[in-house]
Formats: structure tokens, sequence, C-alpha cells
């Protein structure tokens, strides 16, 4: 039986046109972060099994896809560790290595390996594939390509101040008005969770937190009752979730319920002073808001968070987001480097520019030129124009066979190619050719000397 020529779930092909417009927001991404002083690196597409796992909490770590031992070192699986119920211990014994989930881990990973080749503060940025064992749905894919950008090495809030200016370079670039940053900060969380009675609990206060969009507001209180979240702090938290306000009024509020934690009022004069340097800097296209709820789950989070939305007449996820780490490099040894870091949505910013219509009608992979085959002879010599032709940078191509004209024309016609050149037996005999016009179906014959400067 046949094969059925079928993609695995959550994987894409890609036709020309589609590659075409990827390797435009591609390398206008690049171009941003090579303007804002990012240097490119690349990493593994897959790593250690240990390297990847821990660091994405318990949700993260259930979309790692692992890859299986082969050989030899599949027999030595602990099945003693299946039966006993250790899974982790299991998982770990058939597999070594995993597609990596995300560039941030691999990159922090990166900066403790290659500490002494590094000069600090390093400015990185990272356009590759990632890959989760997620439920594939419109934007959400299980293999995608992440844009990431990150400064090691500094605790400077100006760092965070270039993250967001980043933001706005490259939106502003797409010509994608509309778009929006939600920040808070992890800290301000912390003071919170410790004013409700459970600094203990800070990540099943997030993770719940994380989730208001999809499950609501009683959601998430339902959530955090059944890991016993206090009824009394609880009413506390509620009101908090419907604070209203530009971002200064919302702090301020927050400045005085939280008067007595000082990690929480830490968090809110670090977002006192992002959002007045950013507010003076004249942002061409993004709008910024502070937003309590915002908690993003993962955990290595640990100052603050961003979260991009899409304009609000696309219907689409979040299409990026960051924030500040102090200790992800800690992992592999490397104490006290701070860093921040924010990813670009790249496919979901693709579907958005796709609904807006923001690509460039230009981008086009067609050649200029057909030159039509009229025979051995006449082929002949089209090719050494062809190659004069490719010589200059002009994209051109020679019809392989020598069929009818009409079929020909039609060729080029479906190609788009604006140009088909004549060349036959009789042209050879005068020394000139003819030049078809596609878009206006004009033909005009010119001497065969004209030919490239004609069409270069």
């Amino acid at each position: 039986m046949p094969i059925k020529p079928i993609t695995p779930k959550g994987t894409r092909d890609f036709s020309s046109t589609e590659v075409v417009r990827r390797t435009y927001l591609r390398q206008l991404l690049q171009e941003a972060f090579e303007t804002f002083g990012f240097q490119p690196i690349e990493t593994p597409s897959f790593e250690k099994l240990e390297t990847l796992t821990g660091v994405y909490g318990e949700e993260g770590d259930r979309l790692v896809f692992k890859i299986l031992n082969s050989g030899e070192k599949v027999k030595k699986a602990d099945l003693e560790a299946l039966t006993q119920g250790d899974f982790k211990k299991f998982v770990h014994s058939l597999s070594e290595k995993a597609l990596r989930y995300d560039l941030t881990v691999p990159f922090a990973r990166y900066v403790a390996q290659h500490q002494n080749e590094i000069l600090f503060p390093f400015r990185r940025y990272q356009i590759q594939p990632v890959w989760r064992a997620d439920r594939p749905q419109y934007g959400r894919f299980q293999e995608f390509f992440q844009c990431d950008a990150d400064i090691v090495g500094s605790r400077s809030l100006w760092q965070e101040i270039e993250m967001l200016s980043l933001y706005d370079n490259v939106f502003s670039k797409l010509k994608m008005e509309g778009v929006s940053l939600k920040i808070n900060h992890r800290k301000i969380l912390a003071g919170i969770a410790a004013l409700l009675g459970a600094e203990s609990k800070l990540t099943t206060f997030t993770v719940a937190l994380d989730k208001l969009d999809k499950i609501g507001k009683e959601g998430v209180l339902k959530e955090l009752r059944s890991n016993d979240f206090n009824e009394n702090t609880l009413d506390t938290l509620g009101v908090l979730l419907e604070l209203k306000g530009n971002a200064f009024d919302q702090l301020h509020i927050l400045e005085k319920l939280l008067v007595n934690q000082d990690e929480g009022l830490e968090g809110i004069n670090e977002l006192k002073f992002i959002f007045s340097k950013l507010q003076a800097s004249d942002l061409k296209t993004i709008t910024l808001n502070y937003d309590l709820t915002l908690a993003r789950g993962l955990h290595y989070y640990t100052g603050m968070i961003v979260e991009v939305s899409a304009p609000e007449n696309v219907k689409m996820g979040s299409i990026g987001g960051g924030g500040r780490y102090d200790d992800l490099t800690g992992t592999f040894g490397l104490k006290n480097m701070s860093g921040i870091g924010i990813s670009f949505g790249f496919e979901r910013i693709y579907l958005v520019m796709e609904a807006l219509t923001l690509f460039p009608e230009t981008l086009h992979t067609t050649p200029k030129v057909l030159f039509a085959n009229f025979g051995e002879a006449p082929a002949e010599i089209a090719y050494q124009y062809v190659n004069k032709l490719r010589s200059i940078d002009v994209a051109c191509e020679l019809y392989p066979t020598e069929v009818k004209l009409k079929k020909q024309l039609a060729y080029a016609n479906d190609k788009k190619i604006s140009k088909v050149i004549l060349i036959g037996s009789e042209e050879l005999e005068q020394n000139k050719f003819v030049i078809k016009d596609m878009d206006t179906s004009v033909q005009t014959s010119h001497p065969i000397t004209e030919l490239l400067s004609l069409l270069s």
C-alpha cells in the first residue's frame, strides 16, 4: 500500500510564497536586532534531557519532546523504576536527549559553557525552530520558529527599556498598528502572595493567575481554593483583580496595599522607572498597559514580565513576551548572572501580517525572464544569454523542451514571469530577438546586441 502523503500533526509544509514572506519577516527581525547591538548565535536542535527538565515547571516538562535512546542503550531502560511507579526515573533511563522547548534555556547553557569567551553584558539574538508536544490549534504548532533577544550580565533597568523599545521598533517597521504590551512584575506578585499569607505558594498562585484569560476570575479563585488558599485573603485578591486606571494609578494603589512588603515595593519602584522612561521616549506604535493579572507561568522570571497582544481586529493570542531572570544560568553553575529576554512569536506575527495584508506585494521569487525554446541551435544561443544575465543577477530561465509557443507562454503566465524572450531561427539569421511583455501582450523586436542592456 502507498504511504499516505501527510505531515505529522502540528507541523506544516511551506509554499514558495510562504517561504519568501517568512524570509522577509526573518530578515526584518534580524536587522532590528542588529540595529540594537545584538549578535547572533545558534544552539543544537536537541539538548541533554536534564538541561530541559525542571526549569519550565511541571506543565512545561510534560510538553518537552523526548528522544528515545537507540541501539544497546534501549536495553538499559530501568524497568524496576517503572514497576515501582518512579516514572521520571524510568523516562530518564529511556531517553537522554530532548528537542529544545524554547531558546532561553539553551541560551543559559550556552552562556555558562562559553562564559570565558563572552564579553558581558552579552546581547544575543537567536532565530531557530523549537518543538513542543502541545495540542495543535490556530496559531499554535508543535514545530515553530522562535525569535529571541537577551541581554545577560547587567541588572540595569535600562535593559528593560531597551527590550520594550525593540518591540516598538519591530512593530513600527512591520506597520502593525494597535499592538499593546501588558507589563507586570514578579516581585509585585510575590508581595501579593505574601499579603495573602501564601509566600510558600507563589508558584501555585502565579500558575493559577496565568490562566485568567482562559478560566476567568471565578475559575482562578476556585483553583486557589482547591490549593488551600484562605477564603478571606481571596476576597482581597478579588478586589485587586478589579483594579482600574492607568499604570501609575494602579501602582499607587498597590503601593499602599503592599506598604509592609519590601519585595513588592521594590517591584513597584522598578515599574515606575520603566513606565516613566518609556513615556518620555516617544514610542511610535505600541501602547503600554500595567496588568496585575499577567503572571507568565515560567518559573525562571524574577523581575519585570511582559506579554505582547496583537491588534484587536485580529483574533490571536499573545505574539510575544518575556521578562527579567536573575539566576537562570545558576542551573549550570554560573551564579549571579542576571539577564532579561524577550521573544517574538514568529508564527503568530506571520498570521497577523497575513490577516492584515501587511506583506509587501513586491515579494516574490519568480524569474524576471523566460527564454522560449525553439529547438537545439536557438536554445544553445538562448542559454548563453541566460548565463550572462544570471552573472549580473537577473533571474531567468530557459524553457526546457521545444513545445508549442502557446504552452511556453502559458507557463510564463502561470509563474507570473513578466518577459518572454523569443530567439528562433529567423531571429538568429537577422541577429535580433523579440521581447514579449506578458502584462501588456506587446511584442517588440531589438538587435541581439541590446539584449543585456534592455533586461538588466
